[in-house]
């Protein structure tokens, strides 16, 4: 046991300094490593360190959470996201007794046709952009109560005939109490970097993200409460708008420099769960950050919020999500799983 506690441990120090401060939304590069493929998570407001559900689309966003109760089980997926962009997945898990759970999986994100354009707004044709990423994961238990896991991903994008690939980690820790009911989880996403650029341009970072969560059922009654605190690598969240080179200026949305609490809150993703029974859900969800950063002041509406369900039917587990990101938008995610060796 002790050897195993070793190397995890080294698999952190390995990671942590490679890990930079986490840039603010849209300044990041290959953004499918910041899409959630599991529908219960987004449910849940897209991240949740904790979640545990034998899925295992969930080993895909914290490799800790694979287990030998997923061994054989496949998951597909599906999101007709925003402004016509398209991602799914797929994900399997297989577990050897004494050696630990392997998983792997595969990410594609599709934005679609776009207009191809020069400077001066004569149009040639079109063209389109997509980004795939790999997942190869590891997971072990450290304990009857604590489990470890890591994934490598590589990722791969295309914008037109010009390419960029580049290596990203995951390594997290879950803990479940012997009651069944409290969990807790630590996890490390996207450790990595570019290792090829677009052009000649210098390679990147790719932005990390350092999540803490934990979830709790009640013992007699059928709700579940989940509360994770992620991008702690980013310091505060607050923004500014900048001057930019075309003399547009933009309004400074009232939002945008916010008082302590407001900071804090923004750093929380919030998840209750109704669960009667191991077959059924219905979810819901706050992501603080998503809803302050994309509000309307003048009309705030359900941004920020998402819910989902669900069931199983027969040998098949079915799941959907809807998660509002704006005003002008949501996005729906289904997803189906199932276990071969039950076939």
């Amino acid at each position: 046991m002790r050897i195993k506690e070793y190397i995890v441990f080294f698999l952190f120090v390995m990671l942590l300094p490679l890990s930079s401060p986490g840039q603010i939304g849209g300044e990041a590069i290959f953004g499918i490593l910041y899409l959630t493929p599991s529908a219960h998570m987004n449910a849940l407001g897209g991240y949740q360190a904790a979640l545990y559900d034998r899925d295992p689309s969930l080993a895909l966003f914290n490799p800790s959470l694979a287990d030998s109760s997923m061994h054989n089980n496949t998951a597909l997926g599906v999101s007709p996201y925003i402004a016509d962009i398209n991602y799914g997945y797929v994900s399997y898990v297989w577990h050897k007794a004494g050696i630990g759970t392997f998983f792997g999986g595969l990410n594609h994100l599709g934005y679609g046709n776009m207009i191809m354009a020069d400077q001066a707004g004569v149009i040639s044709g079109n063209f389109s952009a997509s980004e795939t990423v790999m997942f190869l994961g590891y997971s072990m238990a450290l304990s009857p109560r604590l489990s470890a896991g890591i994934t490598f991903k590589p990722v791969f994008s295309t914008i037109e005939s010009y390419h960029s690939w580049g290596l990203a980690a995951d390594a997290g820790i879950h803990y479940h109490h012997r009651n069944g009911r409290f969990r807790a989880g630590l996890l490390l996403r996207n450790v990595g970097r570019q290792l090829s650029s677009y052009s000649d341009s210098p390679t990147e970072s790719i932005p990390a993200d350092l999540l803490v969560g934990a979830s709790l059922k009640l013992a007699h009654a059928p709700f579940r409460f989940s509360l994770t605190a992620r991008d702690l690598l980013s310091g505060s969240l607050d923004f500014e708008i900048p001057d930019n080179e075309y003399g547009i200026t933009l309004t400074q949305p009232e939002s945008a420099n916010a008082g302590f609490g407001e900071l804090v809150l923004r750093h929380l993703v919030f998840g209750v769960e109704f669960v009667p029974t191991d077959n059924f859900y219905i979810a819901a969800g706050l992501n603080a950050r998503r809803r302050h950063e994309l509000k309307i002041d003048s009309n705030m509406s359900t941004v920020g919020y998402s819910w989902g369900f669900g069931l199983r039917i027969y040998k098949f587990r079915f799941g959907y999500s809807s998660a509002r990101y704006h005003l002008a938008s949501s996005s729906n995610h289904f997803s189906i799983s199932t276990n071969i060796s039950e076939f």
